[in-house]
């Protein structure tokens, strides 16, 4: 009870107005009189009268006197009409805007990727993107090589493609599956085994091979999960970071190494490309998204864009 009696906390909730009572203030005010405006507001006269003495004893003063058979405002009751329109305006602006957003009319998505889905899959689905909700925002930035999952999950960011993570994210994250992607065997031109149209994995079991992945990450552990299957261990004798300089050291005929198919939109032309199977290793990726944004039409469409930007 000592802070209410405190001169500045005494003046706030003095003035803590209830908008409705504001609005059915400036309605009388605009008409003339408690029975016009009741009729347009669909109120009794009585429950105008009653919203408007409430308003009186909140401001502590007069807002309204008689003249003839109508009223006027007060000083301060004209003050309030005043900041009553004001207040309706800024209502309706954010009415507006709100509408706006949830049409997908406006707003921002904030999307993370990594460089091999970011290179297939992201441009043309934000084409879509721009033709179907052009007022839309995209923040869009490349998390690689690390998890982009984490943004997601610290509500950084609405989407991120991944990989299927080893752990299921946290709550108020959903994973929505995109496209399997497989992997296939990559050659030097000439290889003994370039003739074949499809090697089993066991195959290249004593090949030299070529480290694609660095820092290792899901990728790589996808591919040596799948030669573990084969019954082997790859011998790395090159590494390098990325599946475009893998390639080039390839392409020498320094060893073989297993890549994506989104990870060979660009292929050496000393290089020849194979399915492998027995086992066929696959990453799945997924697009982890906040389940908060998943009314958002812009995003809705920003998945659906990328899964038909599968190649």
């Amino acid at each position: 009870m000592q802070y209410v009696n405190h001169p500045i906390v005494a003046v706030k909730l003095h003035f803590m107005l209830d908008v409705r009572r504001l609005q059915v203030l400036r309605a009388v005010v605009t008409s003339g009189s408690v029975t016009a405006a009741a009729a347009n507001l669909g109120y009794t006269p009585s429950a105008v009268s009653q919203q408007v003495a409430a308003l009186e004893r909140q401001a502590g003063v007069a807002l309204l006197e008689r003249v003839g058979r109508g009223v006027r405002p007060t000083a301060a009751g004209q003050l309030l009409t005043e900041h009553a329109a004001i207040i309706s305006k800024h209502v309706a602006e954010a009415e507006t805007a709100l509408a706006d957003l949830r049409a997908g009319r406006t707003g921002r998505l904030a999307i993370r990727y990594f460089a091999t889905a970011g290179a297939a899959l992201i441009p043309p689905a934000l084409s879509r993107l721009r033709d179907e909700h052009p007022g839309v925002q995209v923040d869009l930035k490349l998390i690689d090589p690390e998890d982009p999952l984490p943004e997601v999950e610290k509500g950084l960011a609405d989407l991120a493609i991944v990989v299927l993570p080893q752990r299921q994210p946290r709550d108020g994250v959903r994973l929505v599956h995109l496209l399997d992607d497989p992997y296939r065997a990559v050659l030097p031109k000439g290889h003994r085994l370039a003739d074949k149209r499809i090697l089993d994995l066991a195959d290249l079991a004593d090949e030299p091979w070529v480290a694609n992945e660095w820092p290792a990450g899901l990728c790589l552990q996808t591919m040596l999960d799948a030669c573990a299957a084969a019954g082997f261990s790859p011998n790395f004798v090159v590494e390098s970071e990325d599946y475009a300089t893998a390639q080039g050291f390839i392409a020498a005929g320094l060893g073989v190494s297993l890549i994506p198919r989104l990870g060979l939109g660009t292929r050496h032309p000393d290089v020849v490309v194979r399915k492998v199977h027995n086992p066929e290793p696959v990453r799945a990726i997924h697009a982890a998204v906040r389940e908060t944004s998943l009314a958002q039409p812009a995003l809705r469409t920003l998945i659906d864009a990328v899964k038909a930007a599968t190649p």
